[in-house]
């Protein structure tokens, strides 16, 4: 299983971002995925997931403002990231979580909102 992030910034309060996270090794289209996100001192926290049909779910801190998607024809996953702000500063990870006993993770990539 490999999942690479991209899309990493830095950008000011109220702009926007899109990550990506390339998907390889296991059945994407069947599976569940998850963003995650952990700022500086923080527990890593989920911010979205998508079913394998495309229900989603939110933390409410980024209700409204993030939207989460998937492209099963290409294997990847998406965060776009609107009106961000400053505590949405973190590093952001794309998971595959509980397969087949394992958890996997993305490398990370750092998004940065200065006010």
């Amino acid at each position: 299983v490999q999942l690479v992030e991209s899309g990493r910034g830095l950008v000011q309060a109220g702009g926007s971002l899109r990550l990506s996270c390339a998907a390889s090794g296991f059945n994407f289209g069947i599976n569940s995925m998850d963003w995650y996100r952990q700022a500086p001192e923080k527990q890593r926290e989920l911010v979205a997931s998508i079913t394998s049909v495309g229900s989603t779910n939110y933390a409410d801190s980024v209700k409204a403002r993030f939207t989460i998607s998937r492209d099963n024809a290409k294997k990847t996953l998406h965060l776009q990231m609107n009106s961000l702000k400053p505590e949405d500063t973190a590093v952001y990870y794309c998971a595959l979580r509980r397969w087949r006993g394992r958890d996997y993770w993305g490398q990370g990539t750092q998004v940065t909102v200065s006010s």
